[in-house]
């Protein structure tokens, strides 16, 4: 195996607390994103709006960006597996309030309608506002500066691990035996999630500089001006929001599995797993090819190749060619996301790591929640393809924008930052 994967991503899985660290992600993305196409396709069946299904990134994304900066200020003062731990919990509140909503013989839904489906999603996002920063900077504590680039691909190779079997087996557990279980599944997971940070001994608080601003306000300055006076971090983190912005097929993928390809929520399962599989397999030639040299110029080709899959994708009617396209986005993406996670980590001072963390949730995270609800509002006013086509020629126009006015991330490599 040593002679397969290079020394710095072979030592970074030897670190007990890291690998505690991924099995808690696999968990916890596996469970998140299970949970997100039982909803998905609960809430479409119920309100047959493609609209409604927009409005699940919107509920998200409101909490998410509305805390994500005040938790990155706790997150560089307090410890950050505490903080990890404890908002975990929030998670099983949301799966709790899902499972009850469904039990049939309650009839919650004629007494509330639809209303505590977007409980629980505004649960999540406020949930991700929080931990996005502090999953990032905890890594950046658990594994030393010179492994932090293996540390990203193995990270983004467990997210995506977890992306491939939560909405499969999502899809194969509503489809098979109904969304009680579902729920009770997502609910297990997410148990799991809390009983392992247990086990994974805590770094501490990090040590603050000498001078650095005190006041939550000018500590949440601090973090916002570090990013922008930054050439680097703000181009990666500008390109990929916009072209995630406009290229965010995946939530209209209930609609396209129902009314497009017509296939059930076995298929819809499937098809939400191909983007993760895809990553995977880059995943394992990034681990053993890290991109290190010339990540600039991979990053741009990288999203460019995103947008033109995601271009095919919408006037696709066979199921095997929206696979192989939704394949190939997952790969030309997960090259952006370990690019930027390193950038991110190699980049920032450790007791900057949770607000440049905050920053970029906001940035990038968001703006999956703020594509999803632009694809539903695209959809309903411009039609389903042409609202997917037109999100991904808006991409390529990002992409080819960022590759004329960023000379300095064009020509980035990443261990010259090492």
């Amino acid at each position: 195996m040593k002679k397969i994967l290079p020394d710095e991503a072979f030592e970074v899985i030897h670190n007990r607390n890291f690998r505690l660290f991924l099995t808690y992600r696999f968990l916890m993305t596996s469970a998140t994103l299970m949970q997100s196409v039982i909803v998905g396709w609960q809430l479409y069946n119920i309100t047959k709006d493609v609209l409604s299904l927009g409005m699940i990134g919107l509920t998200e994304v409101i909490p998410q960006v509305s805390i994500a900066l005040i938790a990155g200020h706790f997150v560089d003062i307090w410890d950050r597996k505490k903080i990890i731990f404890y908002t975990t919990f929030l998670l099983l509140l949301g799966s709790s309030i899902l499972t009850v909503y469904s039990i049939p013989i309650l009839k919650v839904h004629q007494l509330l309608g639809i209303a505590p489906i977007f409980v629980t999603i505004f649960i999540t996002g406020l949930v991700r506002g929080i931990l996005m920063p502090a999953n990032t900077a905890l890594m950046g504590q658990l594994v030393r500066r010179e492994l932090l680039t293996g540390a990203a691909t193995w990270s983004s190779a467990t997210w995506h691990l977890a992306a491939v079997t939560g909405p499969a087996l999502g899809g194969l557990v509503y489809g098979f035996f109904g969304i009680i279980p579902a729920y009770v599944l997502v609910f297990l997971l997410y148990f799991s999630c809390t009983v392992l940070l247990l086990f994974i001994k805590s770094p501490g608080k990090v040590a603050l500089i000498s001078g650095a601003a005190e006041g939550i306000f000018d500590r949440i300055k601090e973090g916002i001006n570090y990013v922008f006076r930054n050439q680097i971090l703000l181009s990666a983190f500008a390109l990929d929001m916009f072209a995630v912005l406009f290229g965010g097929a995946v939530a209209m993928l209930p609609v396209f599995a129902s009314d497009v390809l017509k296939i059930g929520p076995e298929g819809l399962g499937f098809l939400r797993a191909c983007p993760a599989a895809g990553a995977i397999i880059m995943s394992l030639i990034l681990i053993i090819k890290p991109p290190v040299s010339r990540s600039g110029t991979q990053l741009l080709y990288s999203v460019f190749g995103f947008g033109l899959c995601m271009i095919v994708f919408a006037i696709s009617k066979s199921f095997l060619l929206s696979a192989i396209c939704l394949f190939l986005s997952g790969a030309f993406d997960n090259v952006s996301v370990i690019v930027r996670s390193s950038i991110l980590q190699i980049y920032t001072s450790d007791d900057m790591k949770g607000r440049v963390a905050a920053v970029n949730s906001i940035f990038v995270g968001s703006s999956n929640e703020l594509g999803a609800f632009e694809s539903g509002v695209a959809a309903r006013f411009m039609g389903l393809v042409p609202s997917v086509v037109f999100g991904g020629v808006m991409t390529l126009v990002v992409v080819s924008v960022a590759a004329w006015r960023s000379p300095t991330l064009r020509n980035l490599a990443l261990k010259d930052g090492i």
